[in-house]
Order: structure tokens, then C-alpha cells, then sequence
């Protein structure tokens, strides 16, 4: 037996709390000071969530392409439909608020009408030159009006990426700098020069509509969402926790005392991201309020304790001791099995689940000291509790709760087991209606007007998620050869005849507008040269090439080595994904032999959808770690199999009954809703704890007497169990006030999974205790347990004076 889990330890614990007091309320002062300090470390994320460890393959693919050809995700979108912009009038408009844009340092360049270029043959020098697209000095309305008839019909290099034919529709580009397009610096700029105002006032004196979009707008509007949200649930979960308790309590002290516990976990949950220097995330994000969420139930069980002694005897000192001694050790292990489902996401490899779990974690094991530390030293400087304060002990609407689920187990075990068979069947059958879901933006969120803008390129141009094809062609120059311009001519029309993709963009392009150029500007040249044709019309394009001028520095390496093929997919589901991926590889495996090329699929979109995958494996794999984590304690605390096997079942079924509703009602796994189950076990698992914690205590009280036992351990527990469940039930509740969907997706199936875990801890665990009575209630597996909860129920004291 370990003398730190023993009875004398907590006994120990009890008479040094509330000893010393002062200096411990000192301490406690202090440290808060200190992690409030941390707060100026912490940092907000400017990149997108890498699920992927930094050692995958699929990162190591990504990192290489980005080291050839630079950060793909640095362009900002900004069109409209209209047809209206070919006037005088809205082109200075549009060419007045551009202009300020691109003299900014975070700009590399912008392509747009007012500086766009088309390539023209200098005979004379024989290569090809960039001149102005519109003549500023003449914007006549019959100019712009051929002007437009020709951007339309007379440039297919910049179809789909400039415009769409068929629908009118008009994007322009901005090109960030990649040297400060993840950083704080692109914040300041998309909020400087994008903001809601400056567009606003553009749209009212042209008329026309603006769409915006792009990776570096859409992460920082997402980001400005995460960080707008932080405070909602924070003051939401206090709101609710603090009103639930006042209700059930109906105390305004007990309130006060718990909402200042939950508020200094905040303080340092936030510390916590900046003495590790953490970045907030959508995810590290939810840990203050989930701290307030998981603390309450703590400041529940102990003043429901204190009270309840209060209540028996009247002696302050005695209470406040047993609060300690009694529940001091249950409240530990359920703190550690709630922090035991934070910490499995460590396991999973990614930089993102582990900060979020070991934060997690770490802030639920501080939030039990703190409620250890603070209540019984608190109200031993109070009076005692008056009548008032003790009467929700005996409410009517507990009592008839606690009644109807002692009625239940006791006549209708039959009813239970057949239920609770059928619900598992259910839940099966829903398990295998669950799809996979790897979109970046599917959880962003809805009602924003980026998220509007995200779905105008959805249906113009087929979306903003760039997805890459990076070339090795083994030697140098080698993507220039007539060969390989051939080969991704041919994979290039495979991608544009698949839907969910859009037009691509690569060498090819810019050599087939050379030979369009070559040939005056008629747009029926606009395809490869001919073997003749190769000759001649190259060395135009090489002879167009300039340092940093260099035509082809977007397409092709500066070796000439590799090449890229770039284009932009849809907010498509998973399946469709794999299905997209499986036709791109079959045909790059057709044309590109492996001896001579290595062609990679890259970009965010793929990575992000990898990363789910990998994902989704490793968690599934962390949810059994946290079962077996678990179940160790368990055996620790009862060391018995036959009570671990009893303790897990109604914690595993509302897992089960949660994951099969998330397949009837279409909810897919993605990284959001995959953190459900370790959560959501890792907390209902607390409940358990205290039951079985509370049992045993009433079968060495009630002399092995089964039912005895189990009917009073539901009447005292099952009060607590209602009050920590109802204040869990709404504190995750809380996170449906998300924007992001999957943030209310978390919350909602949290919530839930939680309450099915009442209703069986109350229902279900006691009926099996029943059900195998003989089986489990023996002396030797109970006498001498590992964790002894029962304290000394004599008149000894400790003094608090």
C-alpha cells in the first residue's frame, strides 16, 4: 500500500491545509500573480492546423515542394460578377483603391486589370515582351467596351484564373510575401486595407459587390473569429455554471466561492499557453471555459460534502475535515481520469493535440488542488452553513429524481439490461453509417460573409484550397523538353475534366500563350508548338527571360529541374477526395514512368486531408490508451477485474450510443468530433468513481448487505451525480454558441455522451451491481483496497484556529 493514497496521508493532507492556512492563501496569491505574468508570451496561430507530424512523409513532401517554389497559400482574391466594371468610372474606382495596396511592403505584386500584362512578339529583338493590357490615356467607352470583348474572348491564359468565360465573373490577385504571409505582419495587412469599412465604401460608390478570399484572408478572419470567442465562452460557461449552482445550492457565497476558483484556473490556464509559449488554436482555445466546465463539479462535490456533514453533526472543524480526508482522495482520481482523456492526445504525434492535451491536462490537475486548497480553508474562516443554505438536500424535484431511478433499478432491472442491449445494437448499426471528413473549411464559420465569399469561388471558379503537382523530371532543363510539356498537357486535361477541380495552371500555360503570342495574339494558337514550331518559338521565351523577370519563376524551378501544376479544389468530402486522388495517380502513373520522373500530389488541401486520416487513426488508438489508462486506476482503486469490467461498461455505452447518433444524423469524424469520446470518458468515468467510491463505503457499513448498500450509495451520490452532470450537460452546452462547426459539433455530442453517462451511472451501474451481487461482493476484494476512502468517524478534531 503506498503511503501517499492511505487514509493517514489524508488524514495528513486535512491537518496541514488547514494549519497553515495563510501562508498556503499566500502561495496561492503568488503563483496567480506569476502566471498572469506569462500572459504577454502567449500567441495567436497564423497558419493552418498540420495534423501531421513533422517527420510524415506527406510533410516532408510538402516542405520539399515549398522549398522549391516557395509558401503556396500567399494569395488574396478579390472579385465580383458585374457587368458594369468595363466603365471609366469604376476602373479609376478599383484602380484607386488598389493602388494603395501594392505599394505595401507586404505585397510582392498584384495582377489585376489596371496592371495587367499580355505578351506581344518584338520581331526585331525576336522574343516576347510584357506590355499594358488598357491604355490609361484612352478610356473611352468604345475602348473599354472592346477592351472587355477582348479580356474575354481573346486571353485563355488568364481563363480561370483571371475570370470566368461563361458566367462573366472577375477575380483579381494579390500576391503576399512569403516571407511574412504566416506571420502577425498579414494580419495587419488584410485588417488594414481589407477591412469591412474600406470595402464597404468601394461597393457604395461603384456598385459593384466584392467577393474576398484567399488563404491568407480566410486564416486571418477565421483567426479573429477564434480569438472574438475565447471571451464568449468564458463568460457564457460562467454565466451558466454560476446560475446552475446558485439554483442548486441557492447560496450566494458557495456561488462566489466556486466562480472564484473556475476564474483563477482561467488565469492560469491562460499562463499555462505562455510559460510553454503555446500558440492559441482553435482548439487550446476552449480550454478556459472547459476549465470552468470541469472545475464546478469539484467546488460541487466537496460543498455538497461539507454541507452534508454540516448537516449530520453540526462541527465545523470535523467537516472540514472529512471534506478533505473523504473526499479529498475520490476527487483526485477523478481528476485524474479527466485529465488521463486529455493527456491520450499526446500519443497522437501531432503538434497541435499535444500542446492542446498537455495544457488540458496540467489545468485539470491545478483546478484540484485549488479547490482542495480553497474551499475548506475559505469556510473555515466562515459561520456555519444556515438552514436555508442546507435545504436543497431535500428538495422535492432531487428527492423524486433520486426516487424514480431507485425505482427503476429496484422493479424494472429486466427493462434495463433489454434497453441498454438495444441501444448498443443501435449504436453499431450508427457506427457504420459514420463517413470520414477532410475539409479545411467545413468547420468555419457559416454565417460570416468569408465564408459567403468561400463559396462565390466554390461555384465561379471551383474553390480556394490549392492543391499542388510537383514534377522531378531528374535533370535540369528537363521540364522544358518538349516531352514533359507534353505530359502535363495531357495530366492537365484530366484535372479540368474532373468537376471538384479547377482550371490548372503550369509551364504549359505560359508556352502555349507564347506560341498565341507568336502568332499576333490569335487565341486559336493557344496550344503547344508543333515539332517545327518548338524551335523558334522557345527561343522567343528564353530569350523574354530576365532575372528576377524570369516569366516562367511561378511554373518551373530555377534548375528547370521541376515543375509545377497548380489548380484549386472544392470543399469536397473525403470519399470524393480519395476518388480524385485515385484517378490523378492512375494517370500520373501512366505518364510520368517512375525512371525518369517522381511527381508528388501536394498543397494544403491534400495535407489537411491526410492529416485527418492520420488523425482519426491515432486517436482511435488514444481512446483505447485512455480505456486501459483508465481502467489501471480502477484497478488501483478496487483491484478487482470483475469491478473494472463494471465500471467500464455504462461509461462505454453512451460512447457507443453517441458515436452511432453522429451516423444516423450524418455528423462526420473529423478532427473535432474524434476528441468527443476521449472527453467525454475521461469525465463520465468521474462519476463512476464516486459511486463505486461511496458503495463501498455502505458494504463495510452495512455489513456486505448488497441492496442496503447500493440504494443508499444512490441516494447520497446520486445527488451530487445529478448536480455535476446537469452543470456538465449545460457547460458544454455552452460551446454550441460556436460559430465553428466543429467547436458546436464537440460541445453538442459532449454534452450528450455526458448525459447518456448519467442516466447509466444511475441506472445501468447499479443494476449490474445488483444483478451480480454474489459474484462481486466478497470481503477479499473489498476489505483491503488499494484507496481507503472511509476515515475515523470519532470525535476527533482538527482545530482551525
Amino acid at each position: 500500500m503506498l503511503k501517499w493514497l492511505s487514509t493517514s496521508f489524508w488524514d495528513f493532507i486535512a491537518r496541514f491545509i488547514l494549519r497553515n492556512r495563510i501562508i498556503l492563501l499566500i502561495t496561492l496569491v503568488l503563483f496567480t500573480v506569476f502566471m498572469a505574468f506569462q500572459w504577454k508570451n502567449m500567441r495567436f496561430t497564423y497558419t493552418e492546423a498540420n495534423l501531421l507530424p513533422d517527420d510524415h512523409i506527406i510533410n516532408q513532401e510538402y516542405n520539399s515542394f515549398l522549398d522549391k517554389f516557395g509558401e503556396e497559400g500567399n494569395l488574396v482574391v478579390i472579385g465580383f460578377k458585374d457587368s458594369t466594371f468595363f466603365t471609366e468610372k469604376n476602373i479609376l474606382l478599383w484602380e484607386s483603391f488598389i493602388s494603395e495596396i501594392k505599394k505595401d511592403k507586404a505585397v510582392d505584386f498584384t495582377l489585376s486589370i489596371e496592371d495587367l500584362k499580355v505578351l506581344k512578339k518584338d520581331t526585331l529583338n525576336q522574343k516576347l515582351v510584357l506590355v499594358p493590357f488598357i491604355n490609361k490615356s484612352e478610356f473611352s467607352p468604345k475602348y473599354l467596351k472592346e477592351k472587355e470583348n477582348e479580356f474575354y474572348n481573346n486571353l485563355p491564359f488568364y481563363e480561370g484564373m483571371l475570370f470566368n468565360k461563361e458566367t462573366g465573373s472577375v477575380r483579381f490577385a494579390i500576391y503576399m510575401n512569403k516571407e511574412i504571409v504566416n506571420t502577425a505582419a498579414r494580419k495587419d495587412f488584410i485588417l488594414k486595407y481589407l477591412s469591412k469599412e474600406k470595402v464597404a465604401k468601394f461597393e457604395k460608390e461603384s456598385g459593384i459587390d466584392l467577393k474576398i478570399s484567399g488563404m491568407p484572408y480566410i486564416r486571418t478572419l477565421n483567426s479573429q473569429s477564434i480569438i472574438s470567442e475565447i471571451g464568449l465562452f468564458v463568460f457564457a460557461a460562467l454565466f451558466i455554471t454560476s446560475l446552475l449552482f446558485f439554483f442548486f445550492f441557492r447560496s450566494f457565497r458557495a456561488t462566489l466561492i466556486s466562480m472564484c476558483i473556475v476564474i483563477i484556473g482561467v488565469m492560469w490556464s491562460f499562463g499555462t499557453l505562455g510559460l510553454l509559449n503555446y500558440e492559441i488554436t482553435v482548439l487550446t482555445a476552449i480550454i478556459p471555459p472547459l476549465i470552468i466546465v470541469i472545475g464546478i463539479p469539484n467546488c460541487i462535490f466537496l460543498i455538497n460534502k461539507y454541507q452534508q456533514e454540516i448537516k449530520k453533526h453540526g462541527n465545523k472543524a470535523k467537516s472540514l475535515q472529512r471534506v478533505i480526508s473523504k473526499v479529498g482522495n475520490a476527487t483526485l482520481m477523478t481528476n485524474l481520469t479527466t485529465a488521463a482523456g486529455f493527456a491520450t492526445f499526446m500519443a497522437t504525434d501531432s503538434e497541435l493535440l499535444t500542446e492542446f492535451g498537455i495544457v488540458a491536462s496540467l489545468n485539470i490537475i491545478f483546478l484540484f488542488f485549488l479547490c482542495l486548497i480553497i474551499i475548506p480553508i475559505i469556510y473555515s474562516y466562515m459561520p456555519l452553513p444556515k438552514e436555508k443554505h442546507l435545504a436543497h438536500l431535500g428538495k422535492n424535484y432531487i428527492k423524486s429524481f433520486v426516487d424514480w431511478t431507485e425505482n427503476t433499478v429496484r422493479n424494472h432491472t429486466v427493462k434495463i439490461f433489454s434497453t441498454a442491449i438495444i441501444l448498443l445494437a443501435l449504436g453499431i448499426i450508427g457506427i457504420y453509417q459514420i463517413k470520414i471528413s477532410g475539409s479545411i473549411i467545413e468547420d468555419m464559420p457559416k454565417k460570416t460573409g468569408f465564408y459567403d465569399d468561400i463559396l462565390f469561388y466554390e461555384n465561379e471558379f471551383d474553390g480556394v484550397m490549392p492543391l499542388e503537382i510537383m514534377i522531378d523530371t531528374k535533370r535540369k532543363k528537363g521540364a522544358l523538353k518538349s516531352v514533359t510539356l507534353k505530359r502535363i498537357n495531357e495530366l492537365q486535361e484530366t484535372i479540368e475534366e474532373i468537376p471538384e477541380l479547377s482550371k490548372p495552371v503550369s509551364i504549359v500555360n505560359l508556352v502555349k500563350y507564347s506560341k498565341q503570342a507568336y502568332y499576333n495574339g490569335n487565341p486559336e494558337y493557344y496550344e503547344l508548338p508543333t515539332k517545327q514550331e518548338e524551335a523558334f518559338i522557345l527561343s522567343y521565351i528564353k530569350n523574354s527571360t530576365n532575372g528576377n523577370q524570369n516569366m516562367m519563376k511561378s511554373y518551373v524551378d530555377s534548375t528547370g529541374q521541376y515543375a509545377r501544376v497548380t489548380t484549386f479544389m472544392r470543399d469536397i468530402g473525403t470519399d470524393k477526395m480519395k476518388k480524385i486522388e485515385e484517378r490523378l495517380q492512375e494517370k500520373i502513373d501512366k505518364l510520368f514512368p517512375s525512371e525518369r520522373y517522381t511527381v508528388t500530389m501536394t498543397g494544403k488541401a491534400y495535407v489537411f486531408e491526410k492529416g485527418t486520416h492520420y488523425l482519426v487513426k491515432n486517436l482511435v488508438l488514444s481512446l483505447l490508451f485512455a480505456i486501459i489508462l483508465i481502467s489501471l486506476l480502477m484497478a488501483y482503486l478496487f483491484r478487482s477485474f470483475k469491478m473494472i469490467v463494471i465500471s467500464l461498461l455504462p461509461n462505454l455505452l453512451p460512447l457507443i450510443i453517441t458515436a452511432g447518433l453522429m451516423g444516423f444524423l450524418g455528423v462526420p469524424i473529423k478532427p473535432s468530433t474524434i476528441l468527443v469520446f476521449s472527453i467525454a470518458f475521461g469525465i463520465s468515468v468521474d462519476d463512476t468513481i464516486h459511486f463505486l467510491a461511496k458503495y463501498r463505503q455502505e458494504l463495510i457499513a452495512n455489513d456486505w448487505k448488497i441492496k442496503r448498500s447500493v440504494f443508499s450509495t444512490m441516494k447520497e451520490a446520486g445527488v451530487s451525480m445529478f448536480y455535476t452532470s446537469v452543470v456538465l450537460f449545460f457547460g458544454f452546452s455552452v460551446f454550441t454558441l460556436s460559430s465553428f462547426g466543429g467547436t458546436v459539433a464537440l460541445g453538442g455530442l459532449v454534452a450528450a455522451t455526458l448525459l447518456f453517462a448519467m442516466l447509466s451511472n444511475l441506472i445501468l451501474l447499479p443494476a449490474l451491481l445488483l444483478s451480480l451481487e454474489k459474484t462481486i461482493a466478497n470481503k477479499e476484494e473489498f476489505l483491503e483496497p488499494t484507496i481507503d476512502i472511509l476515515v475515523d468517524d470519532s470525535d476527533d478534531e482538527i482545530s482551525t484556529n
